[in-house]
């Protein structure tokens, strides 16, 4: 598996000050106002950037990621709410298609999350990116990793009601709010990607107890995996 350019996407500063802290060669550059940091990590060239929150945000982010930097895949890294209730805080879930769950045109006869009027809603991962880091995850973490659709919308879900929602109606393994977005980009301009996201809360309205504490450790985990994911790919 060989890639020119790799872009790699935080939506906060936990999520890419680790990956920033050990890259080479590194060539600063602002457009839209999000901070894009070329260079080397791990042996592999890759394109850095923190989005910020939020679909509109991960959408433009992508888009300068391919149309100025010209990259050859993108890896989305950072944290979740689990949705699956298997998932535990910490846990792994690596993407194999992505959803806007707040795409709602039910009133019209269209199916929650359909986008109307495409072809496509639902935007799946490339299969060698997820193979990679379901097998990377799965070195390093053990049981704690799984696969499925990661849900996106401009909401923080912090009800037990929300969720189950969530999982019944859209099969979401976890809900964040940025992946969709990123992977609608990616498809639209022919680029491979994968999300990885690691568990920072249970999406029931405890996150106000956890998240603070666990979206360091959380980004920590996150970051581990696509570590070694480029460093394989390198």
């Amino acid at each position: 598996m060989a890639y020119g350019v790799i872009g790699v996407i935080g939506a906060m500063k936990e999520e890419i000050e680790l990956f920033h802290g050990h890259m080479e060669q590194v060539e600063e550059q602002v457009k839209a106002g999000v901070r894009f940091y070329k260079g080397i990590f791990r042996g592999q060239a890759i394109v850095l950037c923190k989005s910020g929150v939020g679909k509109v945000n991960a959408a433009v982010t992508t888009q300068i990621l391919a149309d100025t930097f010209g990259v050859d895949a993108v890896i989305f890294t950072g944290v979740a709410g689990a949705v699956d209730p298997e998932l535990e805080v910490g846990d792994i879930v690596v993407s194999t298609d992505c959803l806007q769950h707040d795409m709602d045109v039910t009133a019209l006869g269209f199916p929650r999350g359909t986008i109307p009027y495409e072809e496509v809603s639902c935007f799946a991962a490339d299969d060698r990116l997820r193979e990679l880091a379901v097998s990377v995850s799965g070195d390093i973490f053990g049981g704690k990793v799984k696969q499925g659709r990661v849900l996106s919308g401009d909401q923080f879900i912090a009800s037990r009601e929300t969720v189950g929602q969530l999982r019944r109606e859209l099969n979401g393994a976890c809900t964040e709010m940025e992946g969709a977005a990123v992977a609608q980009v990616c498809s639209m301009n022919g680029i491979p990607f994968v999300i990885i996201r690691s568990m920072s809360d249970k999406a029931d309205g405890s996150a106000h107890v956890n998240f603070a504490e666990f979206t360091v450790q959380a980004s920590e985990n996150s970051y581990r995996i696509v570590e070694q994911m480029l460093q394989r790919i390198s």
